[in-house]
């Protein structure tokens, strides 16, 4: 073969391996951009997810944090201590309560033939209202005086004037006075007997401070029947006793408790379809900024628990048999 020859065969090797060589390049492009486009938009898209994930979290705090704040648009002197009307004061907890004692309950030897016969009545029904004081205390106060009712009011430890206000309210237009844990946090009242006493005489001290009530009965958050506790419920409810203080579940839920707010109807209903099921019957409410249906419903629920044979609407009391879940 001559020289010619050879450097074109050369040549011609050189261009196809060239050729080959972007032949491979352009399918080696081909498949790793797509990849890589790939790998960048599901990098982009975990991106979004998780800020959407945690906009939403932000959503959910600022509502919670709106309902909160709701509660307190009135309380613009919040730093304005109310005495509890010459009653001593402490920023103590623990302290021996000592002083006049207003009465918790209707004195039974007060009581009118009328009242008698209302304790005697086949099925005997008490309201209960959690969580208050709220920016809807009085106007539930207001309904119950409308309709010439008693109920019961488990609050907690809130201390703005206008708490303070609705807590001497609830005392002066004859309602009993119910504990609800000074805190409401789970964490914290639960996770030891120890703590749970700090929070009970915290706000047991409080109550008195301000109403002049000592009061003796009580209300576990979330009921005596919770999860959440790690320690055994019976140990609060020892503890509870040695202290004289009685505790009170339900037997009758509005369903009000949850995130959802149900229907004026959805509340008659879950109120008053099993009264007549039992012959003491605790009905569990909230007073709560975000339970707005729960006061529009509070009318027709006493119109229809009033219109019931042998019925009676009641305030705890000592003479009081507790619904309890654990025993």
């Amino acid at each position: 073969m001559s020289d010619d020859n050879i450097q074109a065969s050369a040549a011609r090797r050189q261009r196809v391996q060239r050729i080959k060589k972007c032949i491979i390049l352009m399918f080696f492009l081909a498949v790793t951009v797509p990849l890589v486009l790939c790998v960048i938009l599901l990098v982009k898209v975990s991106s979004i997810s998780e800020r959407l994930d945690s906009l939403t979290l932000q959503v959910k705090n600022l509502s919670d944090m709106v309902q909160s704040q709701q509660e307190l648009l009135n309380d613009l002197s919040a730093e304005t201590v109310i005495t509890g009307q010459g009653l001593p004061v402490s920023g103590e907890t623990g302290r021996e309560i000592s002083g006049p004692v207003k009465e918790a309950f209707p004195d039974p030897e007060k009581q009118s033939t009328e009242d008698i016969a209302e304790i005697t009545a086949g099925h005997k029904v008490y309201l209960t209202f959690d969580d208050g004081p709220s920016v809807y205390t009085d106007d539930i106060l207001d309904i119950l005086d409308q309709y010439d009712i008693k109920a019961t009011f488990f609050v907690v430890g809130k201390e703005t004037e206008t708490d303070r206000e609705a807590l001497l309210d609830i005392v002066n237009r004859g309602h009993t006075l119910g504990m609800h844990s000074y805190s409401h946090k789970y964490s914290e009242i639960y996770h030891s007997v120890e703590d749970f006493a700090c929070d009970f005489t915290k706000l047991r001290d409080y109550l008195y401070e301000v109403t002049g009530v000592k009061s003796n009965v009580y209300r576990f958050p979330g009921g005596s029947s919770n999860t959440v506790s790690n320690v055994d419920m019976k140990d609060f409810a020892d503890y509870l006793s040695e202290q004289d203080v009685r505790f009170f579940d339900w037997n009758i839920s509005s369903g009000d408790g949850g995130k959802e707010l149900l229907s004026v109807e959805r509340l008659v209903e879950n109120c008053t379809s099993d009264i007549e099921k039992h012959e003491t019957s605790v009905i569990l409410l909230h007073d709560s900024a975000a339970k707005r249906t729960t006061v529009e419903a509070l009318p027709i629920i006493i119109e229809n628990i009033l219109a019931m044979e042998d019925t009676v609407i009641l305030p705890i009391t000592e003479e009081t048999e507790p619904v309890q879940h654990i025993h």
